[in-house]
């Protein structure tokens, strides 16, 4: 059963629904660019539009890798974080928005299964506290929050494309 045909209520609920608000400010600030608009620098910044999609969905899947299985699940596959903030050669919008899709499925179906309780440790790492540990519902929280800080840093980059804006 998908999280499609099951009925959430309360907490589960309003985890998806306002992630779900969140992931699709970002994926409407990506409407109608070209690949090329999509991969342009537009600020003194490093980002890209597509690269944030990029970034977004590969930090939402490692994070629900650490949910499922702790900081070894989440560290299993290297990442490229520099090239994670680009879009690479042969990568494409669409193709970037179709991968974000498939892990916002997963993510719900995740949220409508997981114990909210359950922890594991943070992976060792300067930024976060040694020895603390993170329950499923902070992760979604965390997610919930770097999906909302992107679309805001999309929002800007979008406009200094051709000046459309998210909202307003």
């Amino acid at each position: 059963m998908t999280t499609s045909e099951r009925v959430l209520t309360g907490e589960r609920a309003d985890l998806v629904q306002t992630l779900d608000r969140h992931r699709g400010f970002l994926r409407h600030t990506v409407r109608g660019l070209t690949d090329e608009q999509a991969a342009a620098r537009t600020t003194v910044s490093e980002l890209c539009l597509g690269g944030l999609i990029k970034h977004v969905a590969i930090t939402e899947e490692r994070w629900m890798w650490f949910a499922v299985g702790g900081a070894e699940a989440m560290q299993s596959e290297p990442v490229d974080w520099a090239a994670a903030f680009r879009m690479t050669e042969g990568e494409t919008l669409a193709g970037l928005l179709d991968h974000y899709a498939e892990v916002a499925a997963r993510t719900d179906e995740l949220i409508a299964t997981l114990d909210l309780d359950a922890s594991h440790p943070l992976p060792q790492a300067p930024w976060f506290e040694p020895g603390a540990s993170w329950s499923v519902r902070r992760v979604l929280l965390h997610v919930l929050a770097e999906t909302s800080q992107h679309a805001g840093h999309a929002d800007i980059l979008r406009e200094a494309i051709d000046g459309a804006k998210t909202m307003g």
